[in-house]
């Protein structure tokens, strides 16, 4: 069976989207030269997850001045998936020859809700093109205040040269009908993206890998306090220190038993690798397999609505 050379990339978050772009690249042409074949980056790695939802002031106060500046830089920084951003990391994708998904704060730019900002999971093929856009089903509590709602036409698994790859985002993995829908989709690795991955987030990967037989990348984030917007406050009991890891990380990877095939990593930046045996996802179907023979489709059932949400509606 077929072996994938995967990489996991945990890093500090850039301070813009320019920036975030090279960055991008040079780690991926690192991961590339030590052989791997699929890389992949946390949830909203661009322009970087926005942390002060949770541990700053005054961010849901109504019509506050510092907030809506930094919403509007956040969003001015953002992906443009059809844009040069988007074509940029297509770029990098083909420069380095491998499968590229990485997640985005998006910006639509055209059409209805232009605008509207999206937290994205995107996939591209070896040769730059855009497999997969994933848009994140239901924004997690705060995050509602800066991201709209997506639909499932990205909610599948997309065949690539190295295997049928698929992924969710955040709090998605905590979503059952979401998870079936991947599940059925078929996919060889999935991709768990998070803006850091404390230990509950360790079970929901874990969970995902042994009820969906298929190997996980759990991929975080890190960022310190000191690179939190200045406009607003934190919250004393939350940061303490301007060196203070407000995300952590916590990128790990794990095999279709549950069981880590690279532990958790916290608090430093590391490219996380593992070569994966894709024949092990057959092997444990043999005990479980909640599209086949471990599923009941004459008493369960439920249908996906792939049409694309229209900002508004």
């Amino acid at each position: 069976m077929p072996t994938l050379r995967l990489a996991v990339v945990q890093a500090e978050i850039a301070p813009s989207l320019a920036a975030g772009l090279e960055k991008t690249a040079d780690l991926a042409r690192r991961a590339a030269a030590s052989g791997a074949q699929a890389i992949v980056f946390p949830e909203t790695w661009l322009p970087g997850y926005p942390a002060w939802l949770d541990v700053c002031r005054d961010v849901a106060l109504w019509d506050h001045e510092p907030v809506k500046k930094v919403f509007a830089r956040y969003a001015a920084e953002s992906v443009v998936v059809h844009g040069a951003s988007g074509w940029a990391l297509g770029a990098i994708a083909k420069e380095v020859e491998a499968v590229l998904v990485i997640g985005v704060s998006e910006r639509v730019e055209e059409g209805p809700g232009r605008g509207t900002l999206y937290n994205a999971l995107l996939t591209y093929s070896p040769d730059g093109t855009l497999r997969n856009h994933h848009r994140k089903l239901m924004p997690t509590y705060t995050e509602r205040m800066i991201w709209g709602q997506g639909d499932a036409s990205g909610l599948r698994a997309v065949e690539t040269p190295v295997g049928r790859i698929g992924g969710l985002i955040c709090w998605e993995h905590w979503m059952p009908l979401a998870r079936q829908a991947m599940h059925e989709s078929g996919e060889d690795l999935h991709i768990a993206a998070w803006p850091n991955v404390h230990e509950m987030l360790q079970v929901a990967s874990r969970g995902y890998a042994f009820e969906g037989r298929c190997y996980v990348a759990a991929a975080g984030s890190l960022l310190r306090a000191r690179n939190l917007p200045p406009e607003l406050e934190p919250y004393p009991a939350k940061v303490q220190s301007p060196e203070q890891w407000v995300l952590r990380g916590g990128s790990a990877i794990y095999g279709p038993n549950g069981f880590p095939v690279v532990e958790p990593v916290f608090d430093r930046e590391e490219i996380l690798f593992a070569d994966l045996d894709l024949g092990k996802i057959k092997e444990e179907s043999m005990s479980l397999d909640v599209t086949g023979h471990y599923a009941r489709p004459d008493h369960l059932s439920f249908e996906v609505r792939r049409g694309t949400r229209e900002a508004g509606k």
